[in-house]
């Protein structure tokens, strides 16, 4: 929950220039896996991130990423649920360049808000849809979110490869028709990115290069 912001600094998969870049990486010896660029923003998407539940999805404003999992209320968590966040965080986004902590205090105003606040329920959630991330007050830069909201139906359908799914898309990963180059949205190098993430836990080498190279 951090109060500053920086502008992204990632590597671009596009065509030619990717390909002239290979020299340079293997002489470096960088390993480079992704086979697109589904970081928001790419040139599929605005540059500007928008709040409010159904828009795109921003990126964090920090690598360091407080996390809270709603404890009472309507959109309280069961055991359950609590331990598939954990699980996701921990298998699949801790070994990533992002640090994630637990907030247990959370803070829903002013400038150091806590950025990820899961929580169950179907309220708000179109009916076809499972869950959903979205972005609650902007961070400082054009492209973050200070505070994203990750809202996952009950009754069996808050699941691991769904966790991975959302947070994925609350630290900026995109579906695969707003990558660049542009994939089928059931490409399975998308991870759990994938759409439906049913079945699909890893959140695969292509997004975790993409979230290495820009946090």
């Amino acid at each position: 929950m951090s109060v500053f912001s920086r502008v992204p600094v990632r590597r671009r998969v596009t065509g030619v220039v990717a390909m002239a870049l290979v020299p340079l990486m293997v002489a470096v010896g960088v390993a480079w896996a992704a086979v697109t660029d589904n970081m928001f923003p790419t040139e599929s998407t605005g540059s500007s991130c928008l709040t409010g539940m159904g828009n795109s999805p921003c990126q964090t404003d920090n690598r360091e990423v407080y996390f809270y999992m709603d404890s009472s209320g309507e959109y309280k968590l069961e055991s359950e649920d609590r331990s598939m966040v954990n699980a996701a965080i921990d298998r699949e986004y801790r070994p990533t360049d992002l640090a994630f902590h637990y907030d247990s205090s959370p803070v829903f105003e002013g400038s150091a808000e806590t950025d990820i606040i899961y929580q169950e329920g179907s309220t708000g959630l179109p009916d076809s849809v499972a869950g959903r991330a979205w972005c609650n007050a902007r961070g400082g830069a054009l492209y973050n979110c200070d505070q994203q909201y990750i809202r996952i139906r009950g009754n069996g359908d808050y699941t691991y490869a769904r966790v991975c799914h959302e947070t994925g898309h609350a630290v900026g990963l995109q579906h695969g028709d707003y990558a660049i180059p542009m994939l089928s949205k059931t490409d399975s190098r998308l991870g759990c990115l994938v759409t439906p993430s049913t079945g699909h836990n890893d959140l695969g080498d292509n997004n975790r290069e993409n979230i290495d190279g820009t946090y």
